[in-house]
């Protein structure tokens, strides 16, 4: 046996039974898993590139301010047009969507791992899976045809007696078309991949976890809070900052729902409201050059919101790292 090798078995850095040198297969794999993360990145690096590059002639033509501008007339002469709608619109409808996916997601997730019998729970599971491949111009349509009609009494509830909060107040009477209802349908687009990743989160809790709690005479739902909750926070928080991403950037069934109004208005039970995504997908084939230039330049404000929340993400995740379930 070399030196090399007798100083490997000793070495206290690498792991027993592992030699520093590796075999072949374990070297090519390392360097194509490499190649792969480092061509994700140059593809991100691409994108970004792209997107600024062709913002350039709308935002040195734009004859008002990017970020406050409330319209949207890019072609003209002098160009006005700003993201301050589509922003909001944006924002607006992808919280509502978390704000009521988010615990019914949990809520799903927890009830299959922990209270419904196997075959109850297979199934179940089998059926939010199948939800997340539903297109979303399918919950779109359904959204339009079905849920619009039958959530404006909803609506009506919500300004009836909730009125005095500025959110739910209708002065119109005119209840469609609302970022209300389209966080609505937002919110069951995010639903299934919310439930599925943290019911996935919820299955890898050690069991020694579980049982430990049961036997120290905890009821089902302590265990849950004390067992379960603390060791599955950072999938959850990743399920939700899936969801989240979804929400923000779903183009088709919010651009059938809203009405495309280029305003911010805080009564999201009233008609209008607009997004990026849906934005884009309806000014796309009517924009002329600085009009394509400018919706480009909004997808590349959309594409840095996406980046911070996951970058905000993978902070929230990283501060828990060291808890480990396995301990």
């Amino acid at each position: 046996m070399s030196n090399t090798a007798t100083e490997n078995e000793h070495d206290p850095l690498i792991p027993h039974g592992h030699k520093q040198t590796g075999r072949v297969g374990d070297r090519v794999f390392r360097g194509f898993a490499s190649g792969a993360g480092i061509f994700v990145l140059v593809i991100m690096g691409a994108i970004g590139a792209f997107l600024v590059w062709k913002s350039i002639p709308s935002l040195q033509a734009d004859s008002t301010n990017f970020f406050t501008t409330t319209e949207w007339f890019p072609d003209d002469n002098p160009a006005v047009f700003g993201i301050a709608a589509l922003l909001f619109g944006t924002v607006i409808s992808a919280a509502i969507a978390m704000v009521l996916a988010l615990p019914v997601g949990i809520g799903i997730a927890l009830f299959i791992a922990f209270y419904a019998p196997r075959p109850v729970a297979s199934t179940l599971a089998f059926i939010t899976d199948l939800l997340a491949a539903v297109p979303s111009i399918i919950f779109g349509l359904w959204g339009l045809a079905v849920l619009m009609p039958n959530m404006q009494g909803t609506a009506q509830w919500l300004n009836d007696y909730l009125g005095w909060i500025p959110i739910f107040s209708n002065s119109l009477g005119i209840y469609s078309k609302s970022l209300f209802i389209a966080g609505v349908v937002l919110a069951i687009m995010v639903l299934p991949t919310v439930s599925a990743v943290t019911r996935e989160v919820f299955i890898q809790v050690p069991s020694a976890h579980i049982e430990g709690a049961l036997a120290l005479g905890a009821t089902r739902w302590e265990m849950v809070r004390m067992a379960v909750f603390p060791f599955a926070r950072p999938g959850m928080i990743s399920a939700a900052m899936l969801g989240l991403g979804r929400a923000l950037g779903e183009t088709i069934a919010v651009a059938l729902i809203l009405s495309a109004a280029f305003t911010i208005n805080w009564h999201i039970t009233e008609p209008g409201g607009n997004s990026f995504a849906a934005n884009i997908a309806l000014k796309w084939n009517e924009a002329g050059p600085i009009g394509l230039s400018a919706l480009i330049a909004s997808g590349l404000v959309l594409f840095l919101i996406t980046l911070a929340v996951n970058m905000l993400a993978r902070w929230i995740v990283s501060r828990r790292k060291d808890f480990s379930g396995a301990n």
